[in-house]
């Protein structure tokens, strides 16, 4: 097959880009420019040239992309000629490399990989010997408030450090950081040291390793390094911009002397700095690998004129800028963006749930809808509007609010509370001591429910009920007690907050509705709350006609007809953390995708870039949502707008103000009823 093949179709820059030769290669891909098109017709290119599959290397960052990139090769070569080809994550091409030369890393007879259950267990136990973990005084300084440190959190740390070369001496001690955040930096600081001597002891690895073990080898044995240097020729890297600095140090050392690497990234894309990406990798990669080549690719197939003049204008607005690209698409037309002021959360809520409603009755597919926000606790206002209007959703990177632990641990004990002489339900509680409420707050209410009559609470709302319930087993404390951190019980008593707030709502607006005037003379609360999530259940999750709910990170790569953007207001986009790096704390640091735990120099430029990624998530129609006031510490405090949005052309926007919650009637109440309950012969089944 003739490799000029694989030149064909492609516009001027992507052809410049597949046919380039030996040398350095940086391709700048814009959002939706078809990168993965341009690396899978490169490495097909190199195959069809003569180069041997097996002398090259393609790396990326999901089992995912790693899997549709060898499946693209193999549809545009055949499966004979990509024979040999090694397209791998860097953690699988680690262990790779590590399994071949197991006997450099002086293990004897060789090593065993520590998942991330296995290495937190292992940092619990560091703690437990060493004495940092253990319940502590709340003092001034002590903004933990008497918890447990996070074993997760503090591998976090140490995960950090471990990608950034720094030694246990080296390791910052969290001097100049305050609170809980100082706390943890100094026991990461303390244990280091102790855990790198633990894996050893254990001839374990743990994903860290997968990347650094290799770096420490190649860099100590030149033998080593000249045997994979001459074995691969021609090195592709996808999303380069999320790379860390012992990757790129990996890559060096693999790449040698020919220096034949192509990377293919967006560094107006990189937003995962708070998982350790250098966005300066990609800005470097002239330094790193000088005569290199830079080809940007800036046309754009997905999105409208106007979505792409709006994510040029805002992206154009980065500070020292190094990268120009200006994205321009063929296609004409394109609707003005939506500029939508609410006057509070639960009216933006209200109006997303009720336009995406009325989209989906005028034929849009309800699959290239999505609702994109900065954090996932963001979500729950979304999902209640949209359950009340009956319309199904997927949540991305998160749980759905029903499924959240704290919440669904209280409508357990809800249900019990009004049958206390259940004993199925009773003996599913106890069977799941590890609930997070604990099995003494269940012999409190079993106690306070027996000695009550039954039905227990008959015609009470729900939201009254379920708080007295929380008051009697003294559920806060139990949350508080079973928490690793301040923060995290927080988090979790939050949203037991969130499901009074949601069983308030659901009653105030049962006026409305004739159905819901039955539920209130309903004696269960268990079946009132059915009621609200009976549209949600196992079939729906099959669905895949179904608006999407995503954060801004898990958003990355996808892309809708229809986007709204919601929460834009200072303090949430960017982040408050971002806004004040004093106040930032890192406990949650990997196990939140919503970034919050951001602590960079260039904090507000990545929040930029959050905001550019959002945009460019729109084909069709994008509405840009905010709230002038947000509840703060129990009162409605004023929003000022995001100043991303100051930076979107006036010409391009269409101002929208709504003051109020947009209701259903009762008719389209009633008929959304009537057909959600078909299904369950006119009532729900327990």
């Amino acid at each position: 097959m003739s490799p000029e093949k694989f030149a064909e179709g492609l516009n001027d820059a992507q052809r410049a880009a597949v046919v380039h030769g030996d040398g350095p290669l940086l391709v700048l891909a814009g959002a939706g420019s078809g990168k993965t098109r341009v690396i899978t017709m490169r490495i097909a290119r190199l195959l069809a040239s003569g180069v041997p599959a097996s002398a090259i290397l393609a790396v990326t960052f999901t089992n995912k992309a790693a899997e549709e990139m060898l499946e693209r090769v193999i549809a545009l070569t055949g499966a004979r000629a990509a024979q040999g080809l090694t397209v791998s994550t860097f953690h699988s091409f680690g262990l790779g490399f590590l399994q071949r030369e197991a006997r450099y890393l002086g293990f004897g007879a060789g090593f065993t990989i520590f998942d991330q259950s296995d290495a937190v267990g292992t940092i619990r136990e560091l703690m437990r010997n060493l004495h940092v973990d253990g319940e502590r005084r709340s003092t001034q300084d002590d903004r933990a408030g008497g918890r447990r440190l996070d074993a997760a959190a503090i591998l976090n740390r140490i995960s950090l450090a471990k990608n950034a070369f720094e030694t246990p001496e080296s390791m910052p001690d969290g001097g100049d950081l305050d609170g809980e955040a100082a706390l943890y930096q100094a026991a990461a600081k303390v244990i280091y040291g102790k855990y790198i001597a633990a894996l050893r002891g254990f001839h374990a690895l743990d994903f860290d390793d997968l990347i650094c073990e290799p770096v420490r080898l190649l860099e100590k044995f030149p033998e080593l390094r000249d045997k994979w240097q001459r074995k691969f020729r021609y090195v592709l890297v996808d999303e380069y911009q999320d790379t860390n600095k012992a990757q790129l140090e990996l890559l060096r050392l693999v790449v040698g002397a020919h220096k034949n690497i192509t990377v293919v990234g967006d560094d107006d894309q990189s937003i995962y700095a708070w998982r350790g990406a250098d966005v300066t990798n990609i800005l470097s990669f002239e330094e790193h690998f000088p005569g290199a080549r830079v080809v940007k690719l800036e046309q754009n197939y997905r999105s409208r004129a106007p979505v792409l003049e709006a994510a040029n204008a805002v992206i154009g607005n980065m500070p020292n800028k190094k990268y120009k690209k200006e994205l321009f698409t063929t296609k004409t037309g394109g609707d003005m963006l939506q500029l939508v002021t609410c006057a509070l959360p639960e009216v933006e809520a209200s109006f997303v749930a009720s336009e995406a409603d009325r989209l989906i009755k005028d034929g849009r597919s309800p699959s290239q809808i999505a609702v994109i926000y900065r954090s996932n606790k963001q979500a729950e206002l979304i999902e209640q509007a949209l359950r009340e209007r009956g319309v199904a959703y997927v949540l991305i990177g998160g749980q759905t609010f029903f499924e959240r632990k704290e919440v669904k641990d209280l409508l357990s004990y809800l249900k019990l509370a009004v049958h206390p002489l259940d004993e199925i339900s009773l003996r599913r509680v106890i069977n799941y001591p590890a609930r997070g409420i604990g099995e003494q707050a269940l012999h409190r209410l079993e106690a306070y429910a027996i000695a009550r009559d039954v039905p227990l609470f008959h015609g009470r709302p729900p939201a009254v009920v379920a708080r007295e319930l929380s008051e009697k087993i003294r559920l806060k404390e139990d949350l508080w007690a079973g928490s690793a951190s301040g923060t995290a019980a927080e988090k979790r008593w939050g949203n037991v907050e969130s499901l009074f707030r949601s069983l308030d709502r659901y009653w105030q607006r049962a006026e409305d509705s004739a159905w819901d005037l039955e539920a209130r003379r309903t004696p269960s609360i268990a079946e009132f709350l059915h009621r609200m999530t009976l549209r949600f259940g196992d079939e729906e999750e099959q669905k895949t006609e179904v608006v999407t709910l995503t954060t801004l990170h898990g958003a990355k790569g996808l892309e809708y007809d229809v986007v709204f953007l919601i929460g834009l207001e200072e303090g949430i986009l960017p982040h408050k953390r971002t806004l004040d790096p004093k106040a930032t704390d890192i406990v949650d640091f990997k196990t939140d995708e919503s970034g919050a735990a951001v602590l960079v120099e260039d904090g507000i430029d990545e929040e930029r870039r959050l905001f550019y990624v959002g945009v460019t998530r729109a084909k069709e129609r994008l509405y840009l949502c905010r709230s002038r006031a947000r509840s703060s510490r129990g009162a409605p405090a004023a929003r000022l707008p995001s100043r991303f949005l100051a930076d979107v052309p006036n010409h391009l926007v269409e101002i929208r103000e709504v003051t109020e919650v947009v209701r259903q009637s009762p008719e389209q109440m009633r008929e959304r009823t009537a057909k959600a309950l078909a299904g369950f012969g006119g009532r729900p089944k327990f």
